[in-house]
């Protein structure tokens, strides 16, 4: 979603817990997210561009980039309107016989916008050096099948701590890192690999496959089996 002019905010929430307020602007980038159920507040001007979330999650595996963790949607202000040119684009190739490609190439330029795209913040915020060392490290699969319990070996601090620094800097709860953590891991092998579900299912650490499909469904509002195929007719069309 790019915010064209306006200022307002949307309120966030996940599976019915209690909302999240995130102001919103003229030059904001926004990615919403399958989980994500949110509602527009006060007078905004804005595109909003739906493509498939397994494509998407396929892309974004493969480039070693994925700006999709956190409570809130990830969001970038650009200080200009790059991001409503954007999407612009996208919408006039949409209406010109688009092909796979020209979704390929949004996609590429929301990326690097999301990524790259922010004007100069005037207080950053800056992630401890131990917090990033031990979420980076939980992207390997033998971390995320131990899951919160070695995330707090990582880190290396107390588990209050821990606790605060994920709120303040991930905004969200160790619990909830790790398991966006492994559906995120659990949608790029599906997306890039044959393997079985049931192994991406203990490979990521889930307990059993029925809970993983149970766990990826209300994230991706697909099961498993549908994201695959759907990230494959992403990439070759039927």
């Amino acid at each position: 979603m790019a915010i064209v002019a306006g200022d307002g905010e949307q309120l966030v929430s996940h599976g019915g817990g209690p909302p999240r307020r995130q102001p919103l602007r003229g030059g904001d980038l926004l990615l919403v997210r399958p989980r994500d159920h949110h509602t527009i507040i006060g007078g905004l001007h804005f595109y909003n561009i739906a493509f498939p979330a397994a494509g998407w999650r396929a892309f974004t595996g493969l480039a070693g980039a994925d700006p999709a963790g956190g409570f809130l949607p990830p969001l970038v202000h650009t200080g200009d309107d790059r991001g409503a040119q954007t999407c612009a684009a996208a919408l006039e190739r949409f209406h010109d016989a688009p092909r796979q490609t020209d979704l390929i190439r949004f996609w590429c330029e929301v990326l690097d916008l999301l990524t790259h795209g922010a004007d100069t913040p005037g207080q950053p915020l800056e992630i401890p050096a131990w917090l990033l060392t031990a979420t980076a490290a939980m992207s390997h699969e033998e971390h995320l099948r131990e899951g919160v319990p070695r995330l707090r070996e990582l880190a290396h601090v107390s588990d209050g701590h821990l606790a605060r620094s994920m709120r303040r800097y991930y905004g969200t709860t160790p619990t909830e890192f790790v398991a966006d953590a492994r559906l995120r891991r659990a949608a790029t092998l599906l997306a890039t690999t044959t393997r079985t579900i049931a192994d991406i299912a203990y490979t990521c650490g889930f307990t059993s496959a029925s809970y993983f499909t149970r766990r990826f469904r209300d994230a991706h509002g697909a099961s498993p089996r549908q994201f695959r195929v759907a990230a494959r007719n992403a990439f070759v069309p039927a």
